[in-house]
């Protein structure tokens, strides 16, 4: 393999020899490949010219649902308009209403909260792991009220979260669990899929994720069969996808578009190179920073088992140097959650005070994460210098 090859071509399963380079490394990139483009524009005059002309919840969303569902070993797929929306859909699902309360990661994204805001319910920020950067299912635990109705841990950047320390306290509480494998799609822990682990779960497909697609879309996963037929309602405004016009409950609008359904259909069959193009890039890195333990690097955990690649985060106390000192090589980088969602002014009524508000692993994860390069554009030779560049950095 020659280190121009394009990963998200070729899908290689290792990364070569450093090369002398002194090329730029994008922290993102998003350009479709050339292949990606001709499918894309192949899938949208299909679907144009398509004699049956429907443009949303179509044949083609019906088997990306029900293809998605036996790769993850799930009884249900609904697929639906966004990882936020699919988040909504979800607690509406589990039965939370206004007055309840959801206990979320305090280290995360933005819709963690505002999901649980918008369907009436208060966020209850749990603690996380210093190291894994998820949510610490004890702190979690510690949280609940008699007010608790559901808790969402989410898998974040490499790491999923504990599920069978979260799963086994909300099952003997009574609590619902909302998995959120937005960032998750192809991992496993314990040789079951995430999420596919809670009552409910989902995986999105916006570009940046593992399976990201030109556009927003999502999916919610369900072995239970009347929540999987409740967020099918819900996302088309409440209506049985039978009789139209008729609302069995109050919904909203999230539903799939054809062209994407038959995008992400036509590339199924490579999701699993795509994963593991990028499984091996953060391999090598993890192979090239496991010696800088001791100058203060911490990488994230190793293996296979519990281990997704949506961003590849390692933890420092020199972040902002190190992230200067890769701008100076002409090396991307970036800081995800600067601020921890409780000290957000958007959630700072639910912060907590005193013990409530303490949340030192949130803390610290904020403070110490700089995320590198890790996208299927990414060649071996600029891999390669990413990481020659952050060792040099602690030479």
């Amino acid at each position: 393999m020659t280190t121009e090859t394009s990963p998200a071509q070729a899908a290689p399963t290792r990364v070569a020899a450093a090369t002398a380079t002194t090329e730029t490394v994008p922290y993102a990139h998003t350009r479709l490949p050339d292949a990606d483009r001709e499918l894309l524009r192949e899938v949208l005059y299909e679907v144009g010219t398509d004699p049956e002309q429907k443009f949303i919840l179509g044949r083609r969303t019906a088997e990306l649902e029900r293809r998605l569902a036996d790769r993850a070993g799930v009884r249900d797929v609904v697929a639906c308009a966004s990882g936020t929306g699919a988040l909504v859909l979800a607690l509406r699902a589990v039965g939370v209403v206004p007055g309840d309360e959801v206990i979320v990661p305090a280290f995360g994204a933005e819709p963690l909260a505002a999901t649980v805001l918008g369907v009436g319910a208060v966020p209850v920020f749990a603690d996380v792991d210093p190291v894994t950067m998820v949510m610490d299912p004890v702190d979690a635990e510690s949280r609940v009220t008699e007010r608790t109705r559901a808790v969402v841990p989410a898998h974040t950047f490499t790491t999923m979260a504990d599920m069978p320390a979260i799963m086994a306290w909300a099952r003997r509480r009574g609590i619902a669990v909302v998995e959120d494998a937005a960032v998750a799609q192809g991992a496993t822990l314990g040789g079951r899929a995430a999420g596919t682990w809670g009552d409910i779960g989902l995986y999105s497909f916006f570009p940046v994720k593992p399976f990201g697609m030109p556009g927003e879309g999502a999916v919610v996963l369900s072995d239970n069969p009347e929540l999987a037929t409740l967020v099918r309602r819900l996302r088309n405004h409440g209506q049985d996808g039978v009789q139209r016009f008729v609302h069995h409950e109050v919904g909203l609008n999230s539903r799939f578009d054809e062209v994407l359904a038959g995008y992400q259909l036509a590339r199924l069959d490579r999701a699993e190179d795509m994963i593991a193009r990028r499984a091996a890039i953060a391999a090598h890195y993890n192979s090239r920073f496991a010696a800088l333990r001791g100058s203060g690097l911490l990488a994230p955990t190793t293996g296979a088992d519990g281990q997704c690649h949506y961003v590849y985060a390692v933890q420092t106390i020199c972040r902002d140097s190190l992230a200067a000192h890769l701008a100076a090589h002409g090396i991307g980088s970036r800081v995800y959650y600067p601020v921890p969602l409780p000290r957000l002014s958007a959630f700072a009524a639910y912060a907590g005070e005193g013990a409530d508000g303490r949340r030192p692993g949130t803390e610290l994860a904020s403070a110490r994460h700089l995320a590198l390069p890790l996208n299927l554009n990414l060649t071996d030779s600029q891999v390669e210098r990413t990481a020659d560049v952050v060792c040099a950095f602690f030479d």
